[in-house]
């Protein structure tokens, strides 16, 4: 990258209209056209936001943490950002595509880079059948649902639950169920990133479930199909000493030290 050209990104809290105002001054803030980088400013979520709506224009994005975990941002620092994002190692990131169908016969398609959500609607709990291509998984789960989860996404949600943490070039998903009651003691499991997973509602009348795809929720769902879309590759840039795959393996050992 030769000459840093910044479009800036910044959620809307009161903490970052300061900000704002100072990033703006302080440098040129080019069109989204013109720009050759997009600097976000705000917390994981905003990332994920900012990723998606900015998906077509295939620049990378250089996150300034203003938020609390920031997993896919860099520590917020307000000196010499040129000269960091120059230093930045490039991080490629390719999303889940998840294909759902409603009760109502409706396809609904997004794109998850953290996880696939199912989620039950009611008191009742969700009961399920995974299937990975045409094997089945799981026969029958009942539980709150369960979460197809990517390496980047596995620190997240995923983790809250129990799940795997898996490494960034793993080639890996995490299937997880959330709160499973039958089979009570199923863990889950760890797929190849070239599986096409699709699960179904069992009960869809009386077990009503919504899926997620990161912050897109898709309800009363009949099935839905998840796969890794390696045709979308979101490059993520990293200062030196705050790579992802150093934060994954900072929560693999305070998992297995139990300092969760």
């Amino acid at each position: 990258m030769e000459m840093i050209k910044c479009h800036f990104i910044i959620d809307k809290t009161k903490k970052n209209k300061q900000l704002k105002n100072f990033f703006l001054k302080k440098y040129k803030n080019y069109s989204l056209k013109n720009s050759n980088i997009f600097v976000v400013l705000g917390g994981d979520g905003f990332m994920l936001k900012a990723l998606k709506e900015h998906q077509s224009y295939q620049k990378p994005f250089y996150g300034l943490n203003t938020g609390t975990f920031g997993f896919l941002m860099n520590k917020f620092n307000i000196k010499n950002l040129h000269k960091r994002i120059l230093k930045s190692k490039t991080v490629l990131i390719s999303p889940l595509e998840m294909k759902a169908l409603t009760k109502n016969n409706k396809t609904v398609s997004a794109i998850a880079i953290n996880e696939v959500s199912l989620l039950r609607q009611s008191r009742q709990t969700a009961s399920l059948r995974i299937f990975n291509k045409n094997k089945i998984i799981i026969k029958k789960l009942i539980s709150d649902g369960v979460i197809i989860s990517t390496p980047a996404g596995s620190t997240a949600y995923n983790l809250s639950v129990n799940g795997p943490i898996l490494s960034l070039n793993s080639k890996k998903l995490a299937i997880t169920p959330i709160s499973p009651f039958r089979p009570r003691r199923w863990i889950g499991k760890i797929v190849s990133s070239d599986s096409l997973i699709k699960v179904e509602n069992l009960n869809i009348e009386k077990r009503s479930i919504s899926v997620v795809a990161d912050n897109i929720e898709v309800r009363n769902i009949k099935s839905v199909k998840i796969k890794l879309n390696n045709k979308i590759k979101f490059k993520i840039l990293y200062d030196k000493n705050n790579s992802l795959t150093k934060k994954i393996k900072l929560e693999q050992n305070k998992k297995k030290n139990g300092l969760r």
